[in-house]
């Protein structure tokens, strides 16, 4: 069984992180810090935007005209910030082989956060929210080859963050006004969109709602799939097991971001208790990833942190065994 974060870590040195990662975890991945100005996830996305501007408002990113990106000069910050993080792991990195994920917001979350130049979402306007989607689609592809390039024995596995799909697909984003909603997007939109960001290497989706939407998930060509194994519902577990039994990798989120820090066995136990009542075959829950439940950036200090990513290697070999015996 293998073990990784999902992305956001606290603190703000990012050659630490990056130590700690190459060893403490089975996938290692290129550390969030959101405490770092331009460090969160949402500027991370804006950083590999190579044929959009956006400039930071006080309401957040907002697209700007005229589509000459280096018009920004947040934008630029933002990928200074993402340089460097690079070169520390080129630097700390180097001889490294095997699997190595980057984490970047999907398009659904970013259409219903940045806004246009006008300043409603670009999620009103479907020409670009495609366009917003094929321009991630052409970043992360660059991205995904300078990562490469720096680091020649990775196997880059990607992480697209969707916290706010399920918001999008019940038509639950409010507009600019805040007086209404905007429209519901259904199933296939949402897997056409996604369809184009999951391309470029290995894809897992990440989504902690008590009902992901594993099946467009699957369906936009997910390998794996995240989740808060703590806040799953009865349905989705049960898309959970479609999506298990047909290949996909479920990424656990079992280990709390903040609390106290349960013991191996406690972690362990809602995801093998619910695989074995769901009657799932106990080889699949071998192939398992353990994570936290999500990202870390809340936990109280970096140690903190770093005890819980721990804590996953114990956890995985607690499922694993289960796994033997059941």
């Amino acid at each position: 069984m293998s073990t990784t974060g999902l992305g956001s870590l606290p603190g703000d040195e990012i050659r630490e992180w990056t130590k700690v990662l190459l060893e403490a975890v089975d996938i290692p991945f290129l550390a969030e810090l959101p405490s770092r100005p331009y460090g969160d996830m949402l500027s991370r996305a804006v950083a590999v935007l190579n044929e959009l501007a956006a400039d930071l408002q006080p309401a957040g990113w907002r697209l700007t005209g005229g589509g000459d990106p280096r018009a920004s000069l947040d934008q630029r910050r933002a990928r200074s910030l993402l340089a460097e993080d690079l070169d520390a792991l080129e630097e700390l990195a180097d001889g490294y082989t095997g699997p190595l994920k980057l984490q970047l917001t999907g398009p659904w979350t970013l259409a219903s956060t940045v806004e246009l130049p006008r300043g409603d979402k670009v999620l009103a306007d479907h020409g670009a929210r495609r366009d917003l989607a094929q321009t991630l689609a052409l970043g992360l592809s660059d991205h995904v080859a300078e990562v490469r390039r720096r680091v020649p024995g990775a196997e880059v596995v990607v992480q697209i963050d969707e916290p706010g799909l399920p918001a999008v697909l019940a038509g639950a984003v409010p507009t600019a006004s805040g007086w209404s909603k905007h429209r519901s997007v259904d199933g296939p939109g949402a897997v056409e969109l996604l369809s184009l960001v999951t391309t470029q290497a290995p894809t897992v989706i990440h989504c902690c709602a008590a009902r992901p939407p594993i099946e467009v998930f699957t369906k936009s060509g997910a390998a794996g799939v995240a989740v808060d194994i703590s806040l799953l519902n009865n349905a989705a577990w049960d898309q959970i097991a479609i999506a298990a039994e047909a290949g996909t990798t479920l990424y656990a989120g079992l280990i709390p971001t903040t609390g106290a820090l349960p013991n191996e066995e406690q972690a362990a136990g809602p995801l093998v208790r619910r695989w074995r009542e769901l009657g799932l075959d106990p080889e699949l829950l071998k192939k398992v990833v353990i994570t936290p439940a999500c990202g870390l950036a809340a936990s109280p200090s970096p140690a903190d942190a770093r005890s819980r990513l721990e804590l996953l290697r114990r956890t995985a070999d607690a499922v694993a065994e289960a796994a033997e015996n059941s």
